[in-house]
């Protein structure tokens, strides 16, 4: 059996939430802070308060800092990690802090053209968001969670105002950060940033899959509650912990396999429609040779999907193919627990996949190194493998 927790993002998702979440659901306060305390962060204050959203009763996290000043606005990625590196924190609490805000560096690198240990952040930067990350990794301790899943994730629409300024909602950052683990994102009537870097981080850095919820017997649940009580929707993340059995056990992810034949397309056409698709966010693409009627060769044109995704993805096969018509089955799929990590080959990144007993090197990185550095592509995957740290 597999301690389990289940997160629904479904009305948006932010730390505090996620943190006030776990707590709700059962996680010690005072055990909390008694793990917090090892981190070498001070002049704050975390209380818990019970709260309403729309009629549900949950639980608020409030962080207050004292003696505040700019600077604690804008640490880098360098700093923060040097902090979590040095603390007495648990090592599960460390390690997943550290997953947290490694994906956020890597995306806010991307999002400005610098390396991922340049970043500087802002907002995450701050005391409350280092709390919020490292509180949500010690609730999930106290109550010794060991698999995380969560559900397609909500978010607003329009613009929010950062210290960046003006940027579209949802952020460039949610959406770099969805795209990392092909996150599904279920858009809000809503103008507000209902999913904020530092809560979808959370979930991309510690979910091990991400889908309905799976077959589980639920001990506790709880509530965490957002600043603002929204008319007409609990403006909520929701928790389910328990037990599960192991993967081979029980109930799969949720997915929508789409397909289309088609006669009239080159390999040239094919291969960019599987790239568009697995663009679109499709988990998985691919085409396979058939034989149509009066001998025709063709092709199936495959595409794995989360079901809130369909829609987009039949548009994206209709527009690249051409087919007049696709097909749709509900499948269910185990994906394995994984990690992504950042490796250097003479001073070149390249992104290494792992899963247990496996390691794979992200082809099209090891591709433009070996371009870069003249070397075989054999050579610059067998440097990449060997660098990966422990």
């Amino acid at each position: 059996m597999t301690r389990l927790a289940w997160f629904n993002c479904s009305a948006g998702v932010a730390g505090d939430m996620v943190l006030a979440s776990l707590v709700d659901a059962g996680a010690d306060p005072l055990r909390i802070a008694e793990i917090m305390s090892g981190l070498a962060l001070h002049d704050y204050a975390l209380t818990f308060e019970a709260t309403q959203r729309a009629g549900v009763s949950s639980t608020r996290a409030i962080v207050v800092e004292h003696g505040h000043d700019d600077s604690h606005h804008h640490r880098s990625w360098r700093d923060i990690r040097t902090m979590l590196e040095e603390s007495d924190l648990p090592a599960r609490v460390r390690s997943r802090s550290l997953a947290v805000f490694e994906v956020l560096a890597d995306v806010e690198g991307k999002i400005h053209g610098v390396a991922a240990e340049e970043v500087e952040f802002h907002e995450v930067g701050a005391v409350d968001s280092i709390v919020d990350v490292v509180g949500v990794c010690a609730a999930l301790e106290v109550l010794d969670v060991e698999q995380i899943v969560c559900g397609s994730i909500g978010t607003g629409h329009g613009t929010i105002r950062t210290q960046h300024g003006e940027l579209p909602n949802p952020s460039p950052a949610v959406v770099g950060l969805a795209a990392m683990r092909n996150v599904g994102l279920t858009g809000v009537n809503d103008h507000r940033e209902l999913a904020t870097p530092t809560g979808v981080a959370v979930m991309v850095a510690l979910a091990d899959t991400f889908g309905p919820i799976p077959t589980m017997n639920v001990s506790s649940r709880g509530f965490g509650a957002g600043s603002a009580d929204v008319d007409g929707r609990a403006n909520v993340v929701q928790v389910l912990v328990g037990e599960s059995s192991n993967v081979s056990e029980y109930s799969g992810e949720a997915v929508r396999l789409l397909e289309a034949n088609v006669d009239d397309v080159t390999g040239e056409v094919l291969a960019h429609a599987i790239s568009a698709l697995l663009s679109a966010g499709a988990h998985d693409a691919w085409a396979t040779p058939i034989v149509m009627k009066k001998g025709r060769p063709a092709h199936t044109v495959h595409a794995l999907c989360d079901p809130a995704l369909s829609a987009r993805i039949v548009q994206v096969m209709v527009a690249e193919t051409g087919t007049l018509g696709v097909r749709g089955t509900i499948l269910e799929r185990w994906p394995q627990a994984r990690s992504e990590r950042v490796v250097m080959v003479d001073g070149l990144e390249i992104r290494v996949k792992v899963t247990a007993g496996r390691v794979k090197v992200e082809h099209d990185d090891a591709v433009q190194v070996a371009a870069a550095l003249g070397l075989p592509l054999r050579e610059v995957l067998l440097r990449a493998e060997a660098v990966l740290p422990e």
